[in-house]
């Protein structure tokens, strides 16, 4: 069997590359070799990925002894991210306890509002970038509102959260030591908020711990660092992402503007649509021999589940490469599924409603600048603009 060098060559903008389809329609398990660690399954069906990210005979704590495939010389993974039930259920206890989603619903309000003063102020502007100037203050603004985290201290949260999905982009000692940073942040955030509780998330999950006892302080540091990677960066780069693929054809645009009730189906669409992840999900290794798509996957063996193709099956989907705004049913796996399906994925579908929600109100004429106006991230698990230059104004 053929052994393709994987992650494959980056496709331009949000380009989905050629080589998943093909495997998706004749070869759907694969043998894959990452930059580092040890040859690994890489599955590309949905039906496949699903049984991957969901049945228990696929374990993410045995990747604790493994040489783990990956992008990076050191392996990162570890935390929250690499347990199994019933150990990752029960400290992922404490935040679901706490960050449920009626408490992301009351957040609504607010968000709109700073939705809104942001739009107003980028608009003043005969153009402005619709990350730096939109997407990124909008999700810090949310998730420091959310933890707790004082807004002030953003470069410094921006800095770690990025760090966090890097690959290239930052050396891997630095992204070390972002790490270090970031725990201790959190650390003394934790302590000041068991002394000084508020009305905050933090507060929330100490007064779970309290109650339950069932994670220790350093588990629920870990806690918050996972939400603070995900919910910041995820998001703030699949916002600017949204924006994009709704302005590169200005008809998807302006549907959402002529009709504001598409909006929920739409960001379930976009995030279907939207290949995020730049080199595959996390692997899991196989606990016991598994047959997948006719290959037989022996316990032991590596898998890593491609969701950015699995939402593109069309065994699933029909006419999957093509956006459609009203598509129902959308079973994507946009957010995973399973016992590691996103903790944020409610501040998320808050966040993205209430940004294009405000955006398709506010500037109905909103366009992209120019080609020239668009950068890409490079060097991240997560594709997206680093520079989406947009106006409303006509001729510019």
């Amino acid at each position: 069997m053929t052994v393709r060098a994987f992650p494959f060559p980056r496709a331009p903008r949000l380009d989905l590359e050629p080589e998943y389809r093909a495997l998706q329609d004749d070869e759907p398990v694969s043998r894959v070799r990452f930059p580092y660690g040890e040859e690994a399954w890489l599955v590309t069906r949905h039906a496949d990925v699903r049984t991957v990210l969901t049945d228990p005979r696929f374990s993410r704590a045995a990747s604790l002894e493994r040489d783990v495939p990956r992008v990076t010389r050191e392996d990162f993974s570890g935390g929250i991210v690499a347990m199994d039930p019933p150990e990752h259920t029960r400290v992922r206890s404490v935040c679901q306890h706490a960050f449920t989603p009626r408490t992301v619903a009351r957040l609504r309000e607010r968000a709109t509002a700073v939705a809104t003063e942001l739009v107003k102020d980028a608009l003043a502007a005969e153009a402005f970038d619709g990350v730096e100037d939109f997407a990124l203050p909008f999700t810090l603004k949310m998730i420091c509102e959310l933890l707790g985290v004082p807004y002030a201290d953003r470069e410094h949260f921006r800095h770690w959260a990025e760090a966090g999905l890097a690959t290239t982009a930052i050396s891997e000692d630095e992204r070390w030591a972002a790490t270090g940073r970031m725990w201790d942040y959190v650390a003394a955030l934790v302590a000041e908020r068991r002394a000084r509780p508020r009305e905050d998330l933090i507060s929330a999950m100490l007064d779970v711990q309290s109650a339950t006892g069932t994670v220790s302080d350093d588990e629920l540091v870990v806690v918050v660092m996972t939400i603070l990677v995900a919910g910041y960066e995820t998001t703030s780069t699949q916002l600017p992402n949204f924006m994009y693929v709704l302005l590169d054809d200005p008809a998807r645009f302006r549907a959402l503007a002529a009709d504001p009730l598409l909006i929920p189906s739409a960001v379930e669409e976009l995030m279907r649509y939207v290949p995020l992840e730049a080199n595959g999900t996390t692997p899991r290794y196989a606990v016991e021999d598994v047959v997948l798509s006719g290959t037989r996957i022996a316990a032991g063996s590596p898998v890593v589940p491609a969701s950015v193709i699995a939402n593109r099956d069309p065994r699933v989907f029909a006419d999957p490469d093509r956006l459609v705004l009203t598509r129902d049913p959308n079973p994507h796996l946009g957010f995973g599924v399973g016992a590691h399906f996103c903790l944020g994925a409610p501040l998320a579908r808050l966040e993205l409603r209430v940004a294009l929600d405000v955006l398709a109100a506010t500037a109905p004429g909103l366009r992209i600048v120019s080609p020239d106006g668009v950068d890409w991230k490079a060097g991240m698990l997560v594709r997206g603009p680093s520079r989406l230059m947009l106006t409303e104004r006509s001729g510019s």
